[in-house]
């Protein structure tokens, strides 16, 4: 896949914008390495090797990223060196990109970049980024959080067969509820699955619904699955991270080339091939070529919003009953009917 070109000389890469237009963006080092060891020969691919992967899934990565504002994680001399993440755009930046203003929990706003073409993407290619982190809304309806981001995160000890199994209580489950789920490697150990949700929740009501989620998947599947947010209370089980629905969080996104040395991607699936898929031989080099063969799994996404009312209910029947929410993570501020959050091994011991 490596593309050779005179050392240092720009390479401009044309892009076919929504409107009919074209713009180029260039591509400057082109040649440098940004993955040391791609694939069973371990080969070098550069900075001109990432820009053409996403040109290749220009049209699914799309798809995933039109209209959503991204957190950026840079690698400016490739995986092996450092990084830094990057949610404010410099005024200094093309005047071409689309921005907008998010703010984090406390409220701080930043200017960061909105995919609103392949150009965006390029563009972020070339400033080094290895890792495009998503907010659950569209940029034009901020209100609305229409993802539902399921993330099966493996504790240590857990193996990806056990990814695997928890992936298919969680089809079945959504399944159960009227819900369509689209699955996707995260690029390393765990698994994502993602619902395309009706408007008008907001991003409170998707993280409780995701709590709710994991509660049902841990009282049917006890040893396999757990909803415990306290680290020392998972085992070797999946953890369901409900947290990655809260407000002001961000996902690393579908077709994504992850900071790793072999170039892995965050690869969608097909459900039938949940037994089979390998994330560690999805690369920045194969990923094509499934694209290609079988086409986009999340072609119809957007053609089947689900609503996450059963999940809201039984959010909401819980806490009637006196379960308290799950614990947020840190940086946020206590919330309204939020379980003490203090670890449980110092939690004070009643007398």
């Amino acid at each position: 896949m490596t593309t050779s070109v005179e050392f240092g000389a720009p390479v401009e890469i044309p892009v076919e914008l929504p409107d009919g237009g074209t713009r180029v963006v260039p591509i400057t080092n082109p040649n440098k390495v940004m993955f040391p060891s791609v694939g069973p020969d371990k080969q070098e691919r550069t900075k001109l090797d990432l820009a053409n992967y996403y040109v290749a899934v220009g049209a699914p990565i799309m798809r995933t990223l039109d209209d959503r504002a991204v957190l950026l994680e840079r690698y400016p001399n490739g995986v092996r060196g450092k990084s830094f993440f990057q949610k404010r755009i410099p005024a200094s930046a093309p005047d071409w990109l689309t921005t907008t203003t998010v703010e984090t929990i406390n409220g701080t706003p930043s200017r960061a970049l909105v995919i609103s073409d392949l150009a965006h993407v390029l563009w972020a290619a070339n400033q080094g980024v290895l890792g495009l982190h998503v907010w659950q809304f569209r940029a034009s309806t901020p209100e609305d959080a229409d993802e539902m981001r399921i993330d099966l995160d493996p504790s240590p000890g857990v193996t990806f067969d056990m990814a695997r199994e928890a992936a298919a209580h969680t089809r079945d489950l959504l399944a159960e509820l009227g819900m369509l789920g689209f699955p996707k490697t995260t690029g390393s150990k765990g698994i994502h699955i993602y619902v395309r949700i009706e408007p008008g929740w907001d991003s409170f009501a998707v993280r409780g619904a995701v709590v709710a989620l994991g509660r049902i998947l841990a009282e049917r599947h006890p040893d396999l699955i757990t909803d415990k947010w306290w680290k020392e209370e998972r085992g070797e089980r999946v953890f369901v991270d409900f947290n990655q629905n809260a407000p002001h969080k961000n996902m690393f996104g579908a077709w994504g080339v992850r900071p790793r040395v072999g170039a892995q991607v965050s690869t969608p699936f097909r459900w039938d091939e949940l037994d089979t898929i390998d994330p560690e031989t999805c690369t920045i080099d194969t990923v094509p070529d499934r694209l290609d063969e079988f086409g986009d799994p999340w072609e119809l996404m957007d053609d089947a919003p689900c609503t996450i009312t059963p999940l809201v209910e039984r959010f909401a029947s819980d806490l009637a009953d006196g379960i308290p929410d799950a614990p947020w993570p840190p940086v946020y501020p206590k919330m309204p009917n939020e379980a003490p959050r203090v670890q449980p091994s110092r939690a004070r011991k009643p007398d």
